[in-house]
């Protein structure tokens, strides 16, 4: 359960269009035979994004991952939602595989757990495991439970949209890098400063403020508004995953969420903290395709 070992699987640029035109650019990553499974990664990172790289060929996996609209070479999309974001993941999973109304495996990380969710309600996720999952900061329940420093921007979004846009819109990657680095306790830092993983999330933070950051701001004003998802009506399995030293993205490790929606699996590992998709990749992996 130590980090990736710098094995390099087969990777596959790819950039599918959208049916208004639109580029939906993204990467494969494992065996070109490998069974498909689409992850949905965090706030600010594109395509370069991936998790347990040196154990997809093992497990016969291709990892599918998309720069958001706005990300790298994804055209930007100023009207973007929550729905339409799930439409450009299922448009951009049914282009790589070649055939319509696909329904695979789907990993979420962080802010991408809403995006993951909205496809799943779609039809467009056969399983879904969303990991270290961000909650939603607007539910009452959740709301309740933090903070009002921890929901100042969120409560910005949702009274004046514009103005939480002008704050993120100061952000940039280095400032993404230090508030991770500062929000983890010293076993996440350690991982996450590791050489290995701090370049490769580097570019990731490189892909995902490209354009002035246009996708990033959008991904974090959706994720921090109300999502208004039928969250009881997602008719796939969902497994939620916490690590018990996670103090990022849920105040109660996704009870809340899990709660939301009947037949959920949860589980919190003990040992794991908010670097827990790459630390236990493999049981990720496992659990994406039953």
């Amino acid at each position: 359960m130590g980090m990736e070992e710098n094995t390099a699987p087969p990777v596959e640029d790819v950039v599918v269009t959208a049916s208004d035109g639109r580029l939906l650019a993204g990467r494969c990553t494992g065996p070109v035979d490998g069974r498909p499974v689409l992850f949905v990664a965090g706030a600010a990172t594109g395509r370069s994004m991936v998790f347990g790289a040196e154990l997809l060929a093992e497990k016969g996996i291709r990892l599918l991952t998309m720069d958001r609209p706005g990300m790298r070479t994804s055209t930007p999309d100023p009207a973007r939602t929550i729905a339409s974001t799930a439409a450009d993941y299922r448009a951009f999973v049914d282009g790589v595989l070649g055939e319509s109304g696909s329904s695979i495996p789907v990993v979420a990380n962080s802010q991408g757990g809403v995006f993951a969710l909205a496809l799943a309600l779609t039809g467009g996720a056969s399983r879904l495991v969303l990991v270290s999952p961000a909650d939603e900061l607007a539910h009452p329940a959740v709301h309740a439970q933090l903070p009002s420093e921890a929901t100042a921007l969120a409560d910005l979004a949702l009274n004046d949209r514009d103005a939480a846009e002008t704050v993120l819109a100061g952000f940039d990657a280095a400032g993404m890098e230090a508030m991770v680095l500062g929000g983890s306790d010293d076993e996440d830092r350690a991982f996450y400063t590791a050489p290995d993983f701090l370049d490769r999330y580097r570019r990731a933070l490189a892909e995902g403020f490209a354009n002035s950051g246009q996708g990033y701001v959008r991904d974090t004003v959706l994720a921090m508004r109300p999502w208004a998802l039928p969250l009881d009506e997602v008719p796939c399995p969902v497994t939620v995953l916490f690590g018990a030293r996670d103090r990022v993205h849920s105040p109660d490790l996704g009870a809340t969420l899990a709660e939301r929606m009947p037949g959920a699996a949860r589980a919190v590992i003990p040992e794991a903290g908010g670097a827990l998709l790459w630390t236990h990749a493999a049981e990720v992996l496992d659990l994406a395709v039953g």
